[in-house]
């Protein structure tokens, strides 16, 4: 008898994306098998390693490289202070694929079209690498990057929690990680004008991830919300957290199988 596929659709949160480690780790210890993935920002980056066949330590591995100076350069542009092309040349080194039509799992990036503001789903052939620089393009922050005629920034503005997308790769169950969804009480009431800004964007942001959820078979939802989505030292901290949210739900998500 034929099973549903099954499909994951990982969130956009920086370097809170390293709780999607954590929660593909039990998939994978509890043989959930993965179909397809879609991904979002910090999640096209975990997507793609794990779509292109590496292991989650070897993404673990890749993570360890990674620091804020490492992953961005001046973008001389006036369109963004940064440039991901450094993080896009690491992962190009790291990745045993760079092309979406040699990836051994299906995989979907999203990214948003600077000009229309339209969800942009980067998939089936063409570079993954800019594929994934496009969906992790944070407006005002990275240059935008450019992609067939299109300037494209971080798909987190139109889908952080990409369902749609991967049920439309094929999944019939899909397994949402939103590492947004937890919150942000390490912000406290904010004293300028910027921490203003920026908790009200974070807030527009979460409600704009459950807005997703409803496609969602599973949300597994890391209780991360005493972390910042800046520290990527805490690395090994965000993996746990994503092994304990995913452990909560791996008997739901088991029941969902066996029903087929």
């Amino acid at each position: 008898m034929d099973r549903k596929k099954i499909g994951l659709a990982l969130s956009g949160g920086a370097a809170r994306g390293f709780a999607h480690l954590g929660v593909l780790k039990v998939l994978r210890e509890h043989g959930v098998p993965i179909d397809f993935i879609a991904g979002t920002s910090a999640g096209s980056i975990t997507g793609a390693a794990f779509a292109s066949g590496l292991s989650v330590e070897e993404i673990a591995a890749v993570g360890r490289k990674m620091s804020w100076f490492r992953m961005t350069g001046f973008s001389y542009s006036a369109k963004g202070l940064l440039s991901n092309a450094s993080m896009g040349a690491l992962l190009r080194k790291s990745f045993p694929h760079d092309k979406f039509e040699d990836l051994p799992i299906p995989f979907a990036a999203v990214a948003c079209d600077l000009e229309t503001g339209e969800e942009v789903v980067l998939k089936d052939k063409g570079d993954l690498i800019t594929a994934i620089r496009a969906s992790c393009a944070i407006p005002g922050i990275f240059a935008p990057v450019k992609h067939d005629g299109k300037l494209l920034i971080d798909g987190g503005i139109v889908a952080n929690v990409p369902t749609k997308a991967v049920r439309k790769l094929g999944a019939e169950i899909v397994i949402a990680v939103d590492v947004l969804a937890s919150g942000a009480t390490y912000w406290g009431t904010p004293a300028t004008l910027l921490g203003i800004f920026f908790q009200s964007t974070m807030m527009l942001l979460r409600a704009a991830s459950k807005a997703h959820h409803y496609r969602a078979d599973v949300v597994i939802i890391p209780k991360i919300a005493h972390l910042r989505p800046d520290e990527i030292g805490k690395m090994d901290e965000f993996i746990e957290a994503g092994e304990a949210a995913a452990l909560e739900k791996i008997d739901e998500i088991k029941k969902l199988i066996s029903a087929d």
